[in-house]
């Protein structure tokens, strides 16, 4: 496979990944981190930090934009919920672990 391919299939499975992420808004951000220690967030943090690394300027909140689908403050306040006690203390569990 030449590296043109290869990016391309990368570029459509990250394409797949947000559409699945925005077909199950369900599942919040707290959730991702606590299994995944990764969460929407986290993608807008490296597509900014991959496009600067190419000569981009994309801004943060470009970023969030173009992994939510949406201004962050819009899908916030559409899907966000607040983390509950018991994904606090998950993720807090999750954090500890990595720092031991």
């Amino acid at each position: 496979m030449d590296k043109q391919l290869q990016t391309e299939i990368e570029a459509a499975t990250l394409k797949r990944l947000l559409n699945h992420l925005d077909a199950n808004k369900d599942v919040q951000n707290i959730d991702l981190m606590i299994v995944a220690d990764f969460c929407r967030n986290c993608l807008s943090k490296w597509y900014s930090s991959e496009a600067k690394a190419r000569g981009v300027e994309v801004d943060y909140e470009a970023a969030r934009e173009a992994i939510y689908g949406m201004p962050y403050s819009e899908w916030k306040d559409k899907h966000q919920t607040k983390a509950t006690p018991e994904q606090m203390v998950a993720f807090e569990k999750r954090q500890a672990a990595k720092s031991e």
